[in-house]
């Protein structure tokens, strides 16, 4: 993926984080390793592997999330998601 589609998903994926922090009963600590990351979709400057690392740490915990609640079989995509961003750290 080019840098400017991987910022793109991860508006996308802001969004999807928005929507849990808004209208599910979400912990305040559900997203804090993707927070602690300091890369943003609007951090435009920063590299396209920052992007895409937090883009799996910030997968991984809306998968964790998701498997809290309704969507029980998506444990497995919050492991992979996990796996990825380990691979993909700096």
């Amino acid at each position: 993926m080019h840098k400017d589609e991987l910022i793109h998903l991860h508006s996308l994926l802001v969004e999807i984080k928005k929507y849990f922090e808004n209208e599910e009963d979400v912990e305040g600590e559900a997203f804090e390793d993707y927070e602690t990351l300091g890369t943003s979709p609007v951090h435009i400057h920063k590299s396209k592997s920052e992007h895409k690392h937090a883009i799996f740490v910030l997968g991984e915990e809306l998968a964790e999330k998701m498997s809290e609640d309704e969507w029980d079989e998506t444990g497995r995509v919050g492991a992979r998601m996990e796996e990825l961003a380990e691979e993909n750290a700096d």
